[in-house]
C-alpha cells in the first residue's frame, strides 16, 4: 500500500481515500473532480484582513514621501537644506533599520495568498453517486489532496 496524502482528517492511499469518516475505494471511483464552493465567513475575513494588511503596509511609504515633498517644498522656501538633508538622512537610516521587521507582517501576507480566497470541494463519483469528500477554505492543502487522489487513480488505472 502506497501513502499519497495524510494530515489529521484525511488520508489518501493506493487503495482507498479516507476523508470526513468516508472511505472510498478506489477500485470504485469512477470520476474524480472538484468544485468551488460558496465563500465562508472565514474566507471573507482572510480577504478583508489581506486588505487591511496591504494597507498598512502601503501607509508609512506613502506618508513618507508626502513628508519627503513637505520637507523640500519648506527648505526651498527657508533656504535650510542643510536641516532637511540631516532629517531626510535620519528617516532612511531609521527606514532600512526597520526593514527587517516586514520580515512578519509580509510573511502574513504571503501565507494569506497561500491559503487562497475560496472553499474548494473534492467530488468522486463511485457505485454510480457524486460525493464530496473535502471542503475546505485552504487552496494549499486542497491542492496537495486533489493532487495525492490524482496520483492515486491514475495508479490504480495503471494496474487494470
Amino acid at each position: 500500500m502506497v501513502l499519497y496524502y495524510r494530515d489529521d482528517a484525511v488520508q489518501v492511499t493506493s487503495e482507498a481515500i479516507h476523508a470526513g469518516g468516508q472511505v472510498v475505494a478506489l477500485a470504485d471511483v469512477t470520476y474524480v473532480w472538484h468544485a468551488r464552493g460558496t465563500t465562508t465567513l472565514a474566507v471573507r475575513g482572510r480577504v478583508l484582513g489581506r486588505g487591511v494588511l496591504v494597507l498598512l503596509l502601503s501607509l508609512p511609504p506613502l506618508v513618507a514621501v508626502v513628508c519627503v515633498l513637505s520637507l523640500a517644498w519648506s527648505a526651498q522656501d527657508r533656504g535650510e537644506w542643510k536641516l532637511a538633508l540631516i532629517t531626510l538622512a535620519a528617516f532612511v537610516v531609521a527606514g532600512l533599520a526597520l526593514t527587517p521587521f516586514l520580515e512578519v507582517p509580509l510573511g502574513w501576507l504571503d501565507r494569506s495568498y497561500e491559503r487562497g480566497n475560496r472553499v474548494h470541494e473534492l467530488w468522486v463519483q463511485h457505485h454510480g453517486r457524486e460525493t464530496m469528500l473535502v471542503r475546505t477554505p485552504d487552496a494549499l492543502r486542497f491542492g496537495q489532496i486533489y493532487r495525492a487522489v490524482q496520483r492515486a487513480v491514475e495508479q490504480q488505472t495503471d494496474r487494470r
